[in-house]
């Protein structure tokens, strides 16, 4: 019995290298073929939605979708199977990626037409950072968050801010231009009030009167600082983040630039890449 259990030991430990590790030739070349794979389906599901295409070859690209739901699946079931923590990885974010991905063909049982929701795959290909070891894209991938993170109160107050605007503009306009302009209601003026606010102007629905179209131009006016106030404030905390990360640069590991707080560490707790004595 022990025997077999160490036996299970040791090719559970060796699926979790091929799957989880880029470092061996293995493990480097499941996660280009699952790349490949990734790649293949969302251009299988694209494909689908093109009618002269699906009519053509419906069945081949059914039968190769549901290969790759297999392949996704048991992929799925192994990484939770080979890691010693499966809920961590069950409700992280990738696990939560790689799970969605599955389902909508499982769904299309009962659901028609779900499985197009499986382009959600495409989610997939941020692994794309890990396995090709874009260690400069990865710095920039966590300043982007930290910077997101930092400004998310302030872009919270902000679009309160900008939802109540729209709101009050909104009965304005309902009142002066009244349906017979199209403003048939309150939440249909807001819509409009929001659709002007973000220079989007899709046309359906247009202020008549002289004091509506005065009021129109001075939202369309206050759309363009709408829309610069939020990339100037997730500008500035990324900034602030980049900046933070180079007075740390004399502390971040080479391979993975996570940030190491233990000065006389020789191995990255990260990713076990060995670290110099430069920093």
């Amino acid at each position: 019995m022990r025997e077999l259990k160490s036996k299970y030991d040791i090719l559970r430990q060796k699926i979790y290298i091929i799957i989880y590790g880029s470092n061996t030739f293995a493990g480097r070349l499941f996660d280009l073929i699952l790349l490949a794979v990734i790649l293949l389906s969302v251009l299988l599901i694209m494909l689908e939605s093109v009618e002269r295409l699906d009519a053509k070859y419906h069945t081949f690209i059914i039968v190769s979708e549901w290969i790759i739901t297999i392949f996704f699946t048991i992929e799925y079931i192994l990484r939770i199977i080979c890691n010693r923590k499966p809920l961590s990885y069950i409700f992280s974010f990738y696990g939560l990626v790689d799970l969605i991905s599955i389902l909508p063909m499982y769904l299309s049982f009962f659901i028609p037409g779900s499985r197009m929701l499986s382009v959600i795959r495409a989610l997939r290909l941020l692994r794309l950072f890990g396995i090709l070891n874009l260690v400069h894209f990865t710095g920039q991938e966590s300043q982007l968050k930290l910077a997101i993170k930092a400004s998310r109160t302030k872009i919270i107050v902000f679009v309160y801010f900008v939802l109540i605007v729209s709101i009050l503009l909104g009965a304005i306009m309902y009142v002066v231009e009244g349906k017979e302009s199209g403003f048939t209601s309150i939440p249909v003026s807001i819509y409009w009030c929001i659709v002007t606010l973000t220079t989007v102007g899709y046309g359906d629905i247009a202020p008549v009167t002289t004091l509506g179209q005065i009021i129109a131009s001075c939202i369309m006016i206050m759309g363009y600082g709408i829309i610069a106030v939020p990339t100037g404030i997730v500008t500035a905390e990324f900034a602030s983040a980049k900046r933070n990360q180079n007075n740390d640069a004399s502390r971040t590991c080479p391979s993975c630039t996570s940030i190491i707080y233990n000065e006389e560490a020789r191995f990255c707790h990260h990713c076990g890449e060995k670290l110099t004595h430069e920093f």
